[in-house]
C-alpha cells in the first residue's frame, strides 16, 4: 500500500481539508462574539475556543509546508545503508523520551539489513516513523520495532498499545501528522506503507528495496510473527 491508496496522488489536498475545518470554526466564534453584548466570560470562552482553533491551524501548516517542500523537492539518490544500525541509533536517541512516558522500545533485529534507500530521507522518515508511534503508544507497554529480509525487500514492523480509533480530520495531532510525513517520505521513496489499526492496537509496516548485491550470499534471517504481532 502507498501513499496513493489512502490519501489519493498526494497528502496535500486531505491536510486543506483538515484545515478547512478550524479555519469555518474560528470564523463562527469570531462572529458569535461580535454578534452582541455578552458576559466577560463567554468572551474569555469564545477566546479560548479561538487559541485552541488556531493552534490546529498551525499545526497543519506546518504539516502542509514541509509536505510541499518535500513534493518540490529532487528525489534523493539510493545507496547502500544498514537499516539495522539506523533503527539501532535512532531508538538510542529516543530511549530518554520513551523512559519519561514509561514505555519500553524492544527491538527484533537479529542481523545487519543492507538496503538500497536515499540515506537523509530514510533517516528522517524512520526517525519520525518511531517518534510518532511513541507519542501515541499507552505508557506501560512496549512499542515493538522488527525489521528482517523478507526475498528482496527488507521489512519493518512498528507495533503499539492506546491509539484508538482514527482521530477526525480536523483534530489531527502532531503524532498523527508526523506518521502522514513520514509515509508521504517513505512512499515517495518508492517504499511500500501498511497501516493496520484496530480499537487498542496499531501495526505499521514499511517494506523497502534490499541491497541485493551486499546482501548476496549471505542467509535469510526472518523473526517469526514479523507479520502482525503486537507487543503483549
Amino acid at each position: 500500500m502507498t501513499a496513493d491508496d489512502v490519501h489519493g496522488p498526494s497528502p496535500l489536498p486531505y491536510l486543506l481539508h483538515a484545515l478547512n475545518q478550524p479555519l469555518t470554526g474560528l470564523q463562527c466564534s469570531l462572529e458569535l462574539a461580535l454578534s452582541g453584548p455578552r458576559a466577560t466570560e463567554q468572551y474569555v470562552h469564545c477566546l479560548r475556543d479561538g487559541l485552541e482553533l488556531s493552534e490546529r491551524m498551525r499545526t497543519l501548516v506546518e504539516a502542509i509546508r514541509e509536505l510541499v517542500d518535500l513534493e518540490q523537492s529532487e528525489p534523493e539518490i539510493a545507496e547502500a545503508m544498514d537499516l539495522r544500525k539506523l533503527l539501532h541509533e535512532t531508538v538510542r536517541e529516543l530511549e530518554p523520551v520513551a523512559e519519561s512516558k514509561c514505555v519500553r522500545l524492544v527491538m527484533e533485529c537479529p542481523c545487519a539489513l543492507p538496503v538500497s534507500a536515499g540515506r537523509q530521507g530514510t533517516t528522517t522518515a524512520m526517525f519520525r516513523l518511531l517518534e510518532s508511534a511513541l507519542s501515541l503508544a499507552s505508557p506501560a507497554h512496549p512499542l515493538l520495532i522488527q525489521a528482517a529480509r523478507e526475498g528482496e525487500q527488507v521489512c519493518v514492523g512498528i507495533a503499539w498499545q492506546g491509539a484508538g480509533k482514527a482521530t477526525p480530520a480536523s483534530a489531527l495531532s502532531r503524532p498523527e501528522l508526523g506518521l502522514l510525513l513520514a509515509q508521504a517520505s517513505l512512499c515517495r521513496a518508492g517504499m511500500d506503507w501498511v497501516r493496520d489499526s484496530s480499537e487498542d492496537r496499531e501495526q505499521i509496516t514499511v517494506r523497502l528495496a534490499a541491497d541485493t548485491e551486499t546482501m548476496s550470499g549471505a542467509s535469510e534471517s526472518r523473526p517469526a510473527a514479523l507479520a502482525g504481532k503486537a507487543a503483549q
